[in-house]
């Protein structure tokens, strides 16, 4: 099944769709996962340093087969340790993951860069220049993180990836706004988890009413998760999902084939999402791995 693709600022291409290697697989083994995931059809693989799990997304790479151009690798940006720049760090990262380059490269976590942010871009612009990362981008940055950086950039970020849902996307529209003035790419983690985390709330029963629709006009099944994961799609969204279940990674991948949303049902998960304001991801915002709700670390 070929992956549609998204045109990012800087010409560079990216699957609609990536597996990550985070949350559950956060400080895990990832390599049965990804590798799992490569043989059901996807193709871009969303690492981080912060997962610490590089070395067996590597391994899974590697043990795949795959060729090198047939992937769409992302890694991101921890802390910095003294002395420690993005390239350098991203010089880490490659020697783990077993490559030469990542696709794309995003700065994880504003909260870890307090100050230093335009400084820790120009090295971001330094791996772009000298073919360590092709892309680069953000992470979890809001509207006062990316003006920071982008005053002075050489290179505007071509992906931010941020929670993404319908409880969270009326807020999310300044920084959404701010993207589509400089052409950056929103991604999403995190958009299945009204459905997942927080069961019962105002979303349900519109999401399974537009299921039981789209399920009718396809005449195949479609599921809960598909509903939310199209209505993102439409978006242009980049969306990072993941599984430990086969099946469940090819009906996310299936997701193209289902029937488009209407624009009525478009309007009725965000009406439902209004009705609830709720983030379900804080970031580790140091070393020791202690967390953070203050929205300036996230």
């Amino acid at each position: 099944m070929a992956i549609s693709k998204l045109t990012l600022n800087d010409g560079n291409q990216v699957p609609w769709i990536g597996f990550g290697t985070g949350t559950a697989l956060y400080q895990q083994d990832a390599q049965n996962s990804v590798q799992t995931a490569i043989v059901n059809g996807f193709t871009h693989l969303d690492g981080a340093q912060m997962y610490e799990n590089e070395e067996s997304l590597g391994a899974a790479i590697k043990s795949s087969g795959a060729a090198r151009s047939a992937l769409f690798v992302t890694t991101k940006l921890h802390k910095l340790q003294p002395g420690q720049t993005a390239k350098s760090a991203l010089h880490v990262s490659l020697k783990k993951l077993g490559l030469d380059y990542v696709d794309l490269y995003l700065i994880h976590v504003p909260g870890q860069h307090v100050g230093q942010l335009t400084e820790v871009w120009k090295s971001m612009e330094e791996c772009k220049k000298e073919g360590l990362a092709k892309s680069i981008g953000v992470s979890n940055f809001e509207v006062a993180h990316l003006q920071e950086i982008l005053k002075g950039a050489e290179f505007p970020p071509s992906v931010n990836q941020i929670e993404i849902h319908p409880y969270v996307w009326k807020s999310l529209q300044p920084v959404i706004a701010l993207h589509k003035e400089y052409g950056i790419i929103t991604s999403s983690y995190g958009g299945l988890s009204p459905l997942f985390r927080a069961p019962g709330g105002p979303l349900d029963p519109v999401i399974e009413k537009i299921r039981a629709r789209l399920e009718s006009t396809r005449g195949q099944s479609v599921s809960v998760s598909q509903v939310l994961n199209k209505w993102l799609q439409q978006y242009g969204i980049l969306v990072i999902t993941t599984s430990s279940k086969a099946d469940r990674m090819r009906e996310y991948l299936d997701t193209v084939n289902v029937p488009e949303l209407t624009a009525e049902e478009i309007e009725s998960i965000e009406s439902a999402g209004a009705q609830r304001h709720q983030k379900f991801f804080v970031c580790p915002i140091d070393s020791r791995h202690r967390y953070s709700t203050d929205q300036n670390a996230l």
